[in-house]
């Protein structure tokens, strides 16, 4: 399995995309999570469309136009939506997608979203690649942490998927006291490594194991 842990969508950046075309092919197919919203911004199909729709979702081209640039035509890619998915139709997606795509947003109500569509199973059984950015980065971790910021109110443990152990990471990395703090805090109750992706500017992949920090990834150890 390869898992690509992101900053943001924008993969066709010069510091990343020789690193990601060795595994991003144009022959690939996506299915792309999209359960990360926030509760008070999308309460039905017309609010999911403006994040998410072809005709004009605020983060369908930038999310398409990066795997473009790779050669994946935006026919090979889907999305599945919330409302007007099944639980059935979502686990095909996944099943038939060669590269599972967790957008940003929140989370932990992403997680929740995902059980509530009972698509742990099929996830965790997709042998390909798992990317994703910010939240969409953090969740393919068995348990990540959260620094307080404007979403999250208070420093806590979360539960993810558990594609990676080893490891957890702090995005959107700044060096502010807050994150400093984060990072301490779970090295010392946790007692593993923490890689703070710095804003716009790292990534890590993990390739069958095997752990490459892209861009501006710092590594604190116990």
């Amino acid at each position: 399995m390869i898992n690509i842990l992101l900053e943001g969508y924008d993969i066709d950046a010069l510091w990343l995309y020789d690193e990601l075309k060795k595994y991003i092919k144009p022959t690939h197919s996506v299915a792309v999570v999209a359960f990360s919203f926030r509760d008070n911004r999308v309460r039905s199909i017309a609010d999911w469309n403006v994040l998410y729709s072809k005709e004009n979702g605020k983060y369908y081209d930038g999310i398409t136009d990066g795997l473009a640039s790779y050669g994946i035509p935006k026919g090979n890619i889907t999305f599945i939506n919330y409302f007007t998915d099944t639980a059935e139709s979502a686990a095909r997606k996944i099943e038939k997608a060669d590269i599972v795509y967790f957008p940003g947003g929140l989370p932990d109500r992403m997680m929740d979203r995902i059980k509530e569509f009972n698509l742990y199973d099929s996830l965790m059984k997709h042998d390909g690649i798992v990317m994703g950015y910010s939240a969409g980065a953090v969740i393919q971790l068995s348990e990540y942490h959260l620094s307080p910021d404007e979403d999250y109110s208070e420093f806590r443990y979360y539960n993810g998927l558990p594609y990676l152990n080893d490891f957890y990471v702090e995005v959107h990395y700044e060096g502010t006291d807050i994150q400093n703090e984060s990072i301490q805090r779970v090295i010392a109750e946790r007692g593993k490594t923490v890689y703070a992706a710095a804003l716009g500017s790292g990534a890590i992949v993990i390739d069958n194991g095997n752990i490459k920090l892209i861009g501006n990834v710092k590594a604190y150890y116990k």
